[in-house]
């Protein structure tokens, strides 16, 4: 379950990117969303942050750089980089809201500033879905056709994943976006992970939240 300290030790990924790595060592950045219903609705279930059930939008998975041959660079050091707690303060109450905590657990990351919220902010993906008639009600629809609506409204194509809920059911799960090394510019994907592959099929579930 989140605490105000899980959240500080998740916004340690939001410290500014080119202290931690240089466009020299990584191609593009994976920005990956996640449907908090899909991460819920499987057999491991989740837990919900102390601030409550999150909103039922996408939330941020991760900003991941990432090398062309699909590769991750090195981690950065904490020694090098010390975590400064009152650097962030003032992202605390965004990433509660984008980027709630839905793992029982809490996660060791660090990494960049604001740079993910801010990407996320740019591009309101349920809104482009439901728009197109693709909503989170429990039915079923076309990887294909969720693949055209955003690409149609955001210029690049997305990678997108899926999972299993409790009865089997193939189930929509993240959207991946690649973006520049700059964090500034959503671009084609260079590649994409294995991961994608997990859509087995076309129609897939879009589960309530």
């Amino acid at each position: 379950m989140i605490t105000i300290s899980s959240i500080s030790i998740k916004l340690l990924m939001l410290l500014p990117l080119f202290k931690i790595w240089s466009p020299q060592d990584f191609d593009f950045f994976y920005l990956v969303q996640q449907w908090p219903g899909s991460s819920c609705d499987t057999t491991r279930g989740c837990c919900f942050p102390l601030t409550g059930k999150p909103a039922s939008n996408f939330s941020i998975h991760g900003l991941w750089p990432t090398v062309n041959d699909g590769s991750y660079p090195a981690s950065c050091s904490i020694t090098r980089n010390p975590f400064n707690q009152s650097m962030i303060t003032d992202l605390i109450p965004r990433a509660e809201k984008s980027w709630p905590s839905l793992t029982c657990a809490g996660k060791k990351k660090q990494g960049k500033r604001s740079t993910a919220l801010n990407l996320k902010d740019q591009v309101d993906l349920l809104q482009i879905l439901q728009s197109n008639g693709i909503k989170p009600d429990g039915n079923f629809y076309s990887i294909v056709e969720m693949t055209k609506a955003i690409k149609q409204a955001i210029g690049v194509a997305p990678g997108i994943t899926c999972n299993t809920d409790p009865f089997g059911n193939l189930q929509f799960n993240e959207i991946y976006l690649c973006v520049d090394t700059s964090a500034s510019n959503f671009i084609e994907c260079p590649v994409l992970p294995r991961v994608i592959r997990s859509c087995k099929e076309d129609n897939v579930e879009f589960p309530i939240f």
